[in-house]
């Protein structure tokens, strides 16, 4: 661990704030060079009901706008959750140096925790990893959200079957 990975967490906890405050998984990203921010983002998935607008390819795409070039290669990436398989290929093929992230992804983290992609030395370009930075802030984001997220769900059924049952009574 780099002494900075705390700071650029919790940017990337920032970022992901912005993502919560949207309705969205609370997922932030933030991308650095030679000590500099170059990009940052957070999920969109539900906004743009398209699947492949996760925080981290949303970052890279605007690093690569900034940088003028598809290759991070001096990069570290900073997010609040581990990637998945997906955004795993886009940090391999954007050839960025080093991934940091904060909670495991027990469903999708292809970081270390299914299985690690971005160190895989069959691939031909591979991203040093550093788990765990800022961890129970970036987990516990996520299991509030996903509490509240259930709570409101719960909420919604049980209303639902009142109205039905409503509408059954009232045609009786």
């Amino acid at each position: 661990m780099k002494k900075n990975d705390e700071f650029y967490m919790s940017l990337a906890i920032e970022q992901a704030k912005k993502a919560e405050a949207l309705g969205e998984v609370p997922i932030g990203a933030v991308i650095v060079v030679n000590g500099e921010v170059i990009a940052s983002a957070y999920n969109l998935r539900e906004t743009t009901q398209n699947a492949v607008t996760h925080a981290e390819l949303l970052a890279i795409e605007k690093a690569c706008q900034k940088t003028g070039s598809w290759r991070l290669e001096q990069a570290d990436l900073y997010v609040t959750l581990e990637p998945c398989p997906m955004c795993s290929g886009a940090i391999l093929l954007s050839r960025i140096e080093r991934v940091v992230y904060g909670a495991k992804d027990p469903k999708a983290g292809c970081a270390g925790t299914l299985m690690n992609l971005l160190e895989d030395s069959r691939f031909n370009h591979q991203a040093e990893v550093v788990s765990g930075v800022l961890e129970e802030k970036c987990g516990s984001m996520l299991t509030e959200f996903f509490r509240e997220l259930r709570k409101k769900k719960k909420a919604a059924k049980k209303e639902k079957s009142l109205h039905e049952q409503q509408a059954v009574e009232g045609e009786e």
